[in-house]
């Protein structure tokens, strides 16, 4: 039971950040995104990392038009949260379309009286078939 409710936490939280993302809402993300949030994943190139404002730079020259997210399974402590999510991305950058599968660990915490995401990590999942 715990596991839902702690689930139920993160999708709420997971939704508004996928829908000020696919709105290209700023504000709304400056609020979700932790000052030190870095996003860790990996491209065809090999592996990167991208901290907070380079990554918001990034989303104000993408279209996101929409994301699908399911989380598959969270843990909630007193001040940090990790929510493992299943997600979808169709996206437009540099005049391309981008369709990509993805699994996500986002580490969330506490931070002055909200949840804010401090670590996202991505990883390429291809078909994003979970049965």
């Amino acid at each position: 039971m715990a596991r839902n409710k702690s689930c139920e936490l993160i999708e709420a939280l997971e939704a508004e950040w996928r829908d000020a993302l696919c709105s290209k809402d700023l504000d709304r993300l400056r609020t979700l995104v932790h000052p030190d949030f870095t996003l860790i994943g990996t491209r065809s190139s090999g592996p990167f990392m991208m901290h907070r404002d380079e990554w918001l730079d990034a989303i104000e020259r993408r279209d996101v038009h929409d994301i699908d997210l399911v989380v598959r399974d969270a843990t909630v402590l007193d001040h940090v949260m990790i929510g493992t999510v299943q997600a979808k991305w169709r996206l437009k950058y540099l005049n391309r379309v981008i369709e990509d599968c993805v699994l996500l660990t986002d580490v969330w915490v506490l931070d002055e009286g909200r949840w804010r995401a401090l670590r996202r990590h991505s990883t390429p999942a291809p078909g994003g078939d979970w049965g």
